[in-house]
């Protein structure tokens, strides 16, 4: 996964005419008619070009987060590539009840020569009783060295994701694979597995995720493999974290009348990184990047001057370094302009490059009557991509 950081300022929602001032001195305004016409004339998704508009100096939208009870959370991913044929990179213990598994790893065998690998996810009955698992969410792709699609989809599918009503039983002692897709796959050196799972179980357990030969399923190399692989502390992260949901509310009613704003998610200042513990190591792990996190967003905005309110997000760490290149996202996002529902960033190709494109989320046109609205988001960082994603929100006429 890919994490890019600058510092931040943290700035509130100011009097127009401070803001304004704000506004002038960051360069953020649209510049004429032209782009705000480019804005509304664009499908939802797509990438536009809005040429001296976009910096990361736009005034910040404040906002307060609510730790909401969620699933035991598990991420796979330090070390990234996994540079040994027959290994255990991840094994956590968990407690029944819900468990949240990103799985983010590559077949990084080279030497002495690039060969297939098998990279899946494994469970273990550790309780005295028949477990039951059944999954809540499921998001599997193929392996792929295209990282961006992989991400981009991989969140997408986990948010269209219903669930299952097949429940396996697993005896005392017992291992199977989590993901049958996983079992099944062939990956080849540099290429990607990327797996988002959500299930429940009702014994305590361990889940594993483990590299083996194709021809090895992957329980069984799980039982002859002891130990776990180091980590190599240059990746978003691996262990157990103890946040896996966010509420965000916006502090206050956001006025289009005080022009252009941003709210900044994921940048590691504003919004801390997750803790948990590497079972591994024993020692304190921090997710760098918060994958896997999801994030409720709720901003109440209203329209004192009659205009809508246009949703932005852009590459804004494409300057850092060749890694930063791209971004490529999915988001859920409330009814406006367009139907409320799941959005790929960018919809009409694979990744957004930088300044000055930009991609259209959404456009909420103003209550009638000047009423409080209220915008609401489902968000998660993508992974593949540098962080932030930043949200910009921008007061356009509509006629």
């Amino acid at each position: 996964m890919k994490i890019e950081l600058k510092k931040v300022r943290q700035l509130s929602l100011l009097a127009a005419g401070v803001f304004a001032g704000l506004l002038n001195q960051a360069g953020a305004q649209i510049r004429g008619a032209g782009q705000e016409a480019t804005i509304l004339s664009a499908k939802q998704g797509t990438v536009i070009e809005l040429p001296g508009f976009l910096t990361e100096k736009m005034p910040l939208i404040n906002y307060e987060k609510v730790v909401l009870p969620g699933p035991q959370y598990i991420i796979s991913d330090d070390p990234e590539y996994i540079r040994e044929p027959e290994a255990v990179a991840l094994k956590e213990a968990v407690m029944p009840g819900a468990v949240r598994l990103y799985v983010y790893n590559v077949n990084g065998i080279k030497e002495p020569e690039e060969i297939d690998r098998k990279i899946t996810a494994v469970i273990k009955n550790t309780g005295s009783s028949d477990m039951h698992i059944r999954m809540l969410k499921y998001s599997s792709q193929k392996p792929s060295s295209n990282y961006f699609q992989i991400g981009k989809q991989g969140l997408a599918d986990y948010f269209a994701s219903k669930g299952e009503s097949v429940i396996r039983t697993v005896k005392p002692g017992q291992v199977i694979a989590i993901d049958e897709k996983l079992e099944k796959n062939i990956v080849k050196y540099n290429e990607l597995v990327h797996g988002f799972y959500e299930f429940v179980i009702d014994q305590p357990a361990e889940v594993a995720v483990v590299q083996t030969a194709p021809s090895t399923p992957g329980p069984e190399a799980f039982k002859k493999l002891k130990t776990v692989i180091s980590s190599r502390h240059s990746n978003a992260g691996r262990g157990l974290f103890g946040v896996s949901n966010y509420q965000v509310f916006t502090e206050g009613v956001f006025d289009t009348k005080n022009g252009v704003a941003q709210v900044m998610l994921a940048d590691g200042k504003n919004d801390p990184w997750v803790e948990g513990r590497d079972a591994s190591t024993g020692k304190r792990a921090k997710l760098a990047g918060n994958y896997g996190v999801m994030y409720n967003i709720e901003m109440k905005w209203k329209s004192t001057d009659g205009k809508g309110l246009a949703l932005l997000t852009w590459n804004s760490r494409s300057a850092d370094n060749k890694w930063c290149n791209g971004m490529a996202a999915s988001m859920v996002v409330s009814q406006g302009k367009f139907k409320e529902g799941i959005v790929k960033l960018p919809s009409d190709r694979l990744i957004t490059k930088g300044a000055p494109e930009a991609i259209l989320i959404q456009v909420f046109p103003p209550a009638g009557n000047g009423e409080e609205q209220t915008i609401r988001l489902t968000y998660s960082p993508p992974g593949a991509s540098c962080l932030p994603t930043p949200l910009i929100f921008v007061p356009v006429d509509i006629k």
